[in-house]
């Protein structure tokens, strides 16, 4: 008997030890791995620990667990360059107490489903890409002491819910597109009012019920009306820059805000009432042929206004942007429902699949190709000829923040509106068969690449190579400094200028989908990114979203420019390296120079070699801006006839092939 109680007693033990060491939550850990399989730019590598088969995410940076690491109560990712969306899944992580995700990229709304976090105290996602409105559940996290939201794109009316966080003490939602009242009550106080009822949980409502607030930001949205009373302790700047009817707050200008609401504009809710309240007064009274008169209308009212509906939720159906693919495998979650802005695209064109196979002639003419995507040539009837860019990714890949991504990315190209920038004429997205496409106007004289490496030097003159050069600097010049928010290139190489008929450079943007489909590699392992690349010194980790990667790499191109040598080469290397010897040295300095050319410019040669060495300076803090260098590019060269003409007679020939 004593060794079968011995045996029990270890057993009890065991199992208590087991308890005590059990894995993490596994939805903790799935929900962490969704939010990280929702980013698709992480230029830092913060997120590179973020291990789906580690099992304790303790260690992950910016988690934190409590004491007995059952739970992540904590994630603070701040200020890395962050680029994706809010996963829903967050929601999971169901003892979280602090959420800051403050300056960084991320895009598309905020999940409802982050009403679910009762414990959360902190929710900071300041400084960020963020549309569309504010979740009105947002006002169940009663345990909530701060909220940032500010410098997002948020719109939408300000929720009347927040009212109902009564240890909120700090409140910041300024540099957004809120519009409408700022609310000091509810639609519950309000019908408690009418009909006269006094209900004490109706009795402070709106930011009124917020009793603890002590900083409060509003300025610089479009809210309108006037600043409640409960809320007037607070400092004028609080709503400065708004469209509010006070004279201290400094407002926007009139031109800048809609119609402003007048008190009338309450009336006919009172009325309204009222009127309801008679009318049930006299139904008895009415005659029994009115009544059923009444019931008949309202039988035919009733089956038109169900046809309607039914209508309408059959067009939803076939709109298949509302609800998108989470993943085609068997997973946690089949379908995902995203938010999708109806007004994001509404400006751009929309192209047929049967209208670009046309255009293309049956998508036969393939003018180049990688492993992500293929480029057709084009022509639309009675319009431009057209390059057209097919991406290579099949549907079951195809996942709802890449089909938000798409949306974003063609969003962004068709704000682009320069001479020296590759006009985007609009996209095609179609399900059946599956088509994502970019369409671009076509540069019929190919890439600088090609004439650099493969077509005739004489072809690109000394003063034409600085004419492209000039181009290229005023349209990252407008890229940079003069669109907001900035818009940076992939990839910027020679192979992403295009010349037209002139050898006017164009700036294309064609690599962009590069970094999303190897990012969506890395979580699936599904899709196959393996083609080469030749990735410069100092722009592997900011290529993509960092301005002064694209100095840099203009640097390179400008060495590649007048050198005519591919910037990497097997034998020989990185070009910068084999050109830092002759580039500070004026003795030296023309044995960079494409010896496929008659005749340069020294002068202009002084000027290019202080810009490339100014660009590809290993600190980036003292690199200048592309304002800067177009400045002085600008100012420095001089391209027009009279001086080829002075420095060689060939360039008669020239003058006369481009007239």
């Amino acid at each position: 008997m004593r060794p079968y109680i011995c045996f029990l007693i270890m057993f009890l033990a065991s199992g208590v030890l087991c308890v005590t060491c059990s894995s993490f939550p596994t939805k903790e850990v799935w929900a962490l791995t969704t939010f990280k399989e929702a980013i698709y730019e992480d230029p830092h590598l913060v997120l590179s620990n973020w291990n789906a088969l580690d099992a304790d995410p303790c260690g992950w940076f910016g988690i934190t667990c409590n004491k007995e690491r059952q739970h992540v109560i904590k994630i603070n990712i701040s200020g890395s360059s962050l680029k994706g969306f809010l996963a829903p899944e967050m929601s999971q992580v169901t003892y979280l107490q602090e959420l800051t995700l403050r300056k960084n990229n991320l895009i598309g709304t905020i999940p409802k489903e982050f009403g679910m976090l009762k414990f959360l105290k902190v929710l900071d996602l300041g400084m960020n890409q963020l549309t569309g409105p504010i979740p009105t559940e947002l006002g169940n996290l009663t345990s909530l002491v701060k909220i940032n939201l500010q410098s997002n794109g948020l719109s939408g009316s300000l929720p009347a819910e927040l009212g109902n966080l009564r240890n909120l003490s700090e409140l910041i939602l300024d540099r957004n597109k809120l519009q409408g009242p700022v609310p000091a009550e509810n639609n519950s106080s309000f019908v408690a009012k009418i009909h006269g009822t006094n209900d004490s949980r109706t009795s402070e409502t709106g930011l009124c019920g917020a009793s603890q607030l002590k900083v409060v930001d509003l300025s610089y949205n479009f809210l309108v009306g006037s600043i409640p009373k409960c809320l007037e302790y607070l400092p004028s700047s609080s709503f400065q820059g708004n469209c509010l009817q006070e004279k201290d707050a400094k407002q926007r200008p009139i031109r800048q805000c809609g119609p402003q609401p007048s008190r009338s504009h309450q009336a006919p809710s009172l009325k309204h009432h009222s009127f309801k309240d008679a009318a049930k007064h006299q139904k008895a009274s009415k005659p029994a042929w009115l009544l059923a008169l009444e019931i008949a209308t309202g039988i035919m009212a009733g089956s038109l206004f169900l046809v309607a509906i039914l209508t309408a939720f059959q067009r939803c159906r076939s709109k298949p942007a509302i609800i998108i693919p989470w993943k085609k495998s068997g997973s946690e979650k089949e379908h995902l429902m995203v938010y999708v802005d109806s007004e994001l695209l509404k400006d751009v064109t929309k192209f047929g699949r049967q209208e670009l196979e046309v255009s293309c002639e049956d998508f036969s003419n393939i003018i180049g190709s990688s492993p992500d995507s293929i480029v057709y040539k084009g022509t639309v009837r009675g319009g431009p000829e057209i390059a057209v860019i097919s991406l290579c990714i099949k549907e079951q890949h195809w996942t709802g923040y890449l089909e938000l991504y798409f949306q974003r990315e063609v969003a962004d190209l068709a704000r682009l509106n320069h001479e020296n920038v590759g006009k985007f004429l609009g996209y095609c997205r179609e399900s059946s068969p599956f088509t994502r496409m970019l369409v671009f106007e076509y540069a019929s004289n190919g890439t600088l690449y090609e004439h650099l490496h493969y077509g005739e030097g004489s072809q690109l003159s000394w003063t034409r190579r600085m004419r492209i050069i000039l181009g290229i600097a005023r349209g990252l010049k407008y890229l940079h400094a003069e669109l907001e928010p900035p818009f940076t290139i992939s990839e910027l190489s020679s192979s992403s200028v295009y010349l037209t008929e002139d050898f006017s450079p164009k700036l294309v943007d064609f690599e962009s989908w590069k970094m999303i489909l190897t990012r969506s590699e890395k979580n699936s392992g599904s899709i196959g990114n393996n083609g080469p690349a030749c990735l410069l010194p100092n722009s592997l980790q900011k290529r993509h979203l960092d301005i002064q990667g694209n100095i840099h790499s203009f640097g390179i191109l400008l060495l590649e420019i007048v050198s005519g040598k591919p910037p990497y080469c097997k034998d020989k290397g990185c070009l910068i390296d084999w050109a830092r010897d002759y580039l500070e040295l004026p003795e030296v300095m023309s044995y960079i120079v494409d010896p496929e050319l008659k005749h340069f410019s020294y002068d202009d040669l002084k000027v290019i070699c202080e810009v490339i060495s100014l660009c590809t300076h290993t600190d980036s803090l003292k690199r200048p801006s592309m304002k800067e260098i177009s400045l002085m590019l600008e100012s420095k060269i001089d391209t027009s006839v009279a001086i080829e003409l002075k420095s060689s007679s060939l360039a008669w020939a020239e003058l006369a092939l481009s007239s």
